[in-house]
């Protein structure tokens, strides 16, 4: 056998793949930071100069993208480098919201389904959270639109499909202000206990790992909301 010489690894790289790979994996969401120089020198046992040469290498592989002062933030990986062509294009041409609700039912009722497979106990606990959080603004009669983003993303997350997280941040990201309003308009009625409901129907569905119950629960709310949101385009 001829042996080859082997290699070293600098730190930086080391630190590089880590970070790629939490945020490959869903740990980590379009536009979310990452924590300051500093923790991740402190987390990975380096000097801050490593960290700094692996972000630079997350920097230039597209993932992040560094801010003087605000830190270094999550790319996504289905928008471009000046923005989203989708946001623009529903900002322009408002009845295409209605596009993105149909896109919607198709990706998020499979990322229900996936959930239920394999979501683990750190994302049902999460996701709980929420749930509790929108039952008591409902109670309180406050407005839950921030809990029902989270959600979603919260299911997308617990798919750990990169891919489809990516994809479903994009969508929301496209719809965000006219998302906000129809949540609002719809809190003021009673069918805020319906949105309530099926919320709790999905996350039941998933805990119980019924993929199929979460994949026609999340359809069902989508179908829904489409229906509501079509009064208002």
């Amino acid at each position: 056998m001829q042996f080859q010489p082997v290699k070293p690894i600098k730190v930086s790289a080391q630190i590089a793949k880590r970070i790629r790979t939490a945020i490959l994996a869903g740990e980590f969401s379009p536009n979310d930071k990452l924590p300051p120089e500093r923790e991740l020198a402190k987390a990975f046992g380096v000097s801050r100069p490593s960290v700094r040469e692996a972000l630079q290498t997350l920097v230039c592989a597209g993932l992040v993208v560094s801010h003087p002062e605000g830190g270094t933030v999550v790319r996504s990986l289905v928008e471009t480098t000046t923005g989203s062509p989708l946001a623009e294009l529903v900002r322009l041409e408002r009845e295409r919201l209605l596009d993105v609700v149909e896109v919607r039912k198709g990706l998020e009722s499979w990322t229900a389904f996936y959930a239920a497979e394999r979501a683990l106990p750190e994302d049902l606990r999460k996701m709980e959270w929420v749930i509790t959080g929108m039952e008591n603004n409902l109670e309180n009669g406050e407005t839950s639109e921030s809990f029902d983003v989270s959600f979603h993303v919260l299911v997308a997350k617990a798919s750990h499909n990169v891919v489809w997280l990516h994809t479903i941040q994009s969508l929301f990201n496209s719809m965000k202000q006219f998302q906000q309003t129809v949540c609002r308009a719809i809190s003021m009625t009673p069918e805020n206990k319906v949105l309530y409901s099926q919320h709790r129907r999905i996350f039941e569905s998933i805990l119980k790992r019924d993929a199929v119950g979460a994949r026609e629960a999340m359809l069902e709310h989508l179908t829904f909301t489409g229906q509501r949101s079509s009064a208002y385009v």
